[in-house]
């Protein structure tokens, strides 16, 4: 398991996930966006009046209901918000990061 940061506009948090999401990040949400999304049947109750609802802990659930059941995702601590342009404190500067 490896740190990563996710935000959806608002707090950044801290989520410990399985080492191949933290090293492919931005694969794994887009993957999460682009394909589950709009055609899961699993992930209608996200899609309102034709656009999509959800924030990052969904995509926490995501992958722990469906892609990596075995190896549980959590979080691990919330930072509060920190602005695009703000550096990430310490020890998390170096996490990979997404914001939905």
């Amino acid at each position: 398991m490896k740190n990563v940061v996710l935000s959806a506009d608002g707090d950044r948090t801290v989520y410990a996930v399985p080492s191949e999401v933290a090293d492919n990040l931005a694969e794994y949400c887009m993957a999460f966006c682009s394909q589950w999304l709009p055609t899961s049947p699993h992930a209608k109750q996200y899609r309102i009046g034709g656009a999509f609802c959800f924030n990052e802990s969904d995509f926490i659930a995501y992958l722990n209901e469906w892609v990596f059941p075995d190896r549980q995702s959590k979080p691990i601590e919330n930072l509060g918000w920190i602005g695009f342009d703000e550096p990430l404190p310490d020890p998390y500067k170096d996490c990979p990061q997404f914001n939905f």
